[in-house]
């Protein structure tokens, strides 16, 4: 579904991402680790054409999609979840949604999603005429995420959903990340909560100073002594 090949992207004298490889498969949930500056929103940011790429391809469903603008990215079914919710403040919840359909013309079927999208995240429909700069963290990551999936992608790249949620949260936002991806939609997951990230991930790239240094099977990964040590605080993992 999603093939990233030699991918090269430079701010000025800093080369970010040093050419990376991955795939990402249609239905699955593959998970990008790594710490902080290790080049993982960069990857996203790319993918979605926020950023130029200095070198490589980017396919999707077999098309080279690196030189595309974002909205035409968005109408081939790839949606991007900025880290940081990036929800529009001013706007009320339900304008937020209509906003996340705009590439979208049947307004029967944008009344239909909304109706889903409450379901899923019924905190919103309660909210509906609020703003969306007065809802809680969790509240606005759900948001991003209900007005990612208005545009009704195949592909929904996710960047760091549980940053500053609690604890419990966070297992609500994972539940919901995996119930997306049960009804058709691949996702594409970076995350520091790498322990998370990886329970619920078919497949795993760690990422390190712009360069891909594992990748395999989720669990494997969780599993493996460097992954423990690095990102896991040394601990079990069972």
């Amino acid at each position: 579904m999603l093939k990233v090949t030699d991918l090269n992207v430079s701010y000025g004298a800093i080369h970010a991402l040093q050419g990376v490889n991955f795939e990402l498969n249609e239905g699955e949930i593959v998970t990008l680790i790594g710490a902080n500056g290790a080049g993982k929103s960069t990857l996203l940011n790319t993918i979605s054409g926020l950023l130029p790429a200095t070198l490589g391809k980017v396919e999707y469903l077999g098309e080279d999609i690196l030189k595309l603008p974002p909205q035409k990215i968005v109408r081939k079914g790839i949606v991007h979840v900025p880290e940081g919710r990036k929800i529009f403040a001013a706007m009320t919840v339900m304008e937020n949604l209509e906003m996340g359909a705009y590439t979208v013309e049947d307004k029967e079927w944008i009344k239909k999603r909304i109706n889903e999208m409450f379901q899923v995240f019924p905190v919103l429909g309660k909210r509906s005429n609020q703003l969306g700069g007065t809802l809680s963290g969790g509240e606005q990551q759900m948001l991003a995420i209900a007005r990612g999936l208005m545009a009704n992608p195949k592909l929904i790249l996710l960047d760091e959903p549980s940053m500053g949620l609690s604890p419990v949260l966070v297992e609500q936002i994972f539940d919901i990340i995996q119930d997306i991806n049960k009804q058709g939609t691949s996702v594409l997951l970076v995350e520091q909560n790498a322990q998370m990230a990886l329970v619920i991930a078919d497949r795993a790239y760690v990422l390190e100073t712009g360069k891909i240094v594992l990748q395999g099977n989720a669990d494997d990964v969780l599993h493996d002594p460097k992954v423990i040590n690095a990102y896991l605080g040394g601990g079990a993992t069972d």
